[in-house]
């Protein structure tokens, strides 16, 4: 086996599994473990035919057989995740929430997917606040956001590197 260190970029994951295909018997490619490294990494796997696996790649995007054959993973999909925040709304007879995200495919993708489950159960998404990772603040005015919505109870979906930042 070997490993490479991609630093989140997807031009250093194609290039890692290249290097590492040309020097030896690779039979699949464990990772990427973000999900903005799946597509070009699932491509590539599709067109050597070999299985990408990820740990960590959590889009529901990617469970799509048809455009990523190649692709598996051994979590579940943010589906699983917004059934279940779902179910606890449900269970606990809340009706809205604010949305903090992040904005990168795993934020916008966990925040789309909690909103339409939300919608499939006539349950309201009040704001969504949009953590922008660059830039490293929100955009907008989060204070007025909160203040200003009816809605007490907030969910954050973001990596734990952003989320002290999101806090602060």
């Amino acid at each position: 086996w070997q490993t490479v260190q991609t630093g989140a970029s997807t031009i250093a994951a194609v290039s890692g599994v290249c290097q590492a295909l040309s020097t030896s018997d690779i039979f699949g490619i464990v990772g990427p473990s973000l999900s903005l490294e799946v597509p070009i990494t699932a491509e590539f796997a599709k067109e050597v035919g070999i299985p990408a696996v990820s740990y960590a790649a959590t889009n529901p995007d990617f469970s799509n057989r048809n455009m990523y054959p190649a692709f598996y993973r051994v979590v579940p999909s943010d589906s699983a995740a917004a059934i279940a925040i779902v179910k606890l709304f449900i269970r606990f007879n809340w009706t809205s929430c604010i949305i903090i995200y992040q904005n990168d495919q795993f934020g916008t993708g966990g925040a789309n997917v909690i909103k339409d489950e939300f919608h499939k159960n006539d349950l309201i998404v009040a704001t969504m606040v949009v953590f922008d990772i660059e830039t490293r603040s929100i955009r907008g005015n989060l204070s007025t956001s909160l203040i200003g919505s009816s809605s007490r109870i907030v969910v954050l979906w973001a990596t734990s590197t952003h989320t002290p930042l999101i806090l602060q």
